[in-house]
């Protein structure tokens, strides 16, 4: 048994967002608090698929102060059109601080996955994390590198989509209201045919060029596969146009005026101690495993020899947590590392 408690925090701009905190059932959490950070267009419940063991049950029984953050691109929350700059700088400083309250803890941890990594790292690299003493991240971070196929994809059909629609959603697979939706949804059961499942397809289409593209079928259990047609919705194109400038260039772009956000933020030292953990599929197409590793000798080049990088064989992008097999193959190594001395 998980004991579950729900903290609702603001955002330093008066978005509202919420954490959720889960324990084992004894209470004691002796290895302190650690942050789970989902991705875009999902929410926190990404990270407990269907399988016998999740990623919060596994840190948890562990022996982890388990949250989970659901930030302002969370399809729990009222949609808008997000930045990753917005993120960064009002969302997860104000999670973290949030925890650091309720828990009295002094420092924390924390795993983040691809736009809430992301958004987290722009953080973390700009200084406005600096109770985070460890950070495990997977399939993209400061350098989103993505197969040229995709590239020319989010390019040159992002401008165009954002003349026609605010976001994309691949619940307009289940129902679509307008001639857009509908058309969308016919170009993606016309150009994918890996599965029956429709919100599955949907999510190759929003999210690179694949079938699919976050996650390897052979990973999944039927229960998870289906599990996924209520987990993904609404993306808003800001966020697309901000990635297309990133993969553009290289390195993830600023696109505001927030002074506390360098423009490159790759082009400088990064303002942070913790100790940096890069993991990222093998089979990955949604961003290249070379996203990660280009990250990872940014901060080897910075501090040698103190942060880690690990290739998983056989998964791909989001598989590496829903994966029936990821306990065995994946977690492990999570564990491992948020259980490293950080000096």
């Amino acid at each position: 048994m998980l004991m579950r408690e729900c903290f609702p925090f603001y955002a330093s701009d008066g978005f509202e967002c919420k954490l959720e905190r889960v324990r084992a059932a004894h209470g004691a959490s002796p290895l302190g608090p650690v942050v789970l950070v989902h991705g875009a267009g999902v929410r926190s419940k990404i990270f407990e698929p269907p399988v016998e063991m999740t990623l919060v049950r596994y840190l948890a029984e562990a022996g982890y102060d388990v949250w989970l953050e659901n930030w302002r691109a969370s399809i729990d929350l009222p949609p808008s059109q997000w930045t990753l700059d917005q993120a960064a700088v009002y969302d997860h400083p104000a999670a973290v601080r949030k925890i650091i309250d309720v828990t009295g803890a002094s420092t924390i941890k924390a795993v983040i996955h691809c736009q809430g990594s992301t958004s987290f790292m722009l953080s973390a690299a700009a200084g406005l994390l600096p109770q985070v003493d460890v950070i495990v991240s997977n399939a993209v971070s400061l350098h989103p590198i993505i197969p040229n196929v995709s590239k020319f994809k989010i390019i040159c059909c992002t401008p165009l989509l954002g003349c026609l629609t605010p976001d994309l959603n691949p619940q307009w697979a289940i129902q679509s209201n307008t001639y857009v939706q509908k058309a969308l949804v016919g170009l993606v059961r016309l150009t994918h045919h890996e599965c029956d499942n429709d919100v599955c397809k949907f999510t190759s289409f929003t999210y690179g060029t694949g079938f699919p593209v976050l996650w390897r079928h052979e990973n999944l259990n039927e229960a998870t596969h289906e599990w996924i047609r209520h987990e993904f919705a609404s993306v808003p194109i800001s966020f697309f146009k901000q990635m297309s400038r990133s993969v553009r260039a290289g390195q993830l772009m600023g696109v505001s005026h927030l002074n506390t956000l360098p423009k490159h933020i790759a082009a400088q030292p990064a303002k942070t101690q913790a100790r940096m953990v890069f993991i990222t599929g093998d089979k990955n197409v949604c961003f290249l495993p070379e996203s990660q590793m280009r990250t990872y000798l940014f901060f080897n080049e910075q501090r040698r020899n103190f942060h880690s990088f690990h290739l998983l064989a056989g998964y791909g992008h989001l598989d590496v947590f829903i994966g029936q097999r990821a306990a065995v193959d994946v977690f492990p190594i999570i564990l491992d590392e948020l259980n490293r001395p950080t000096h």
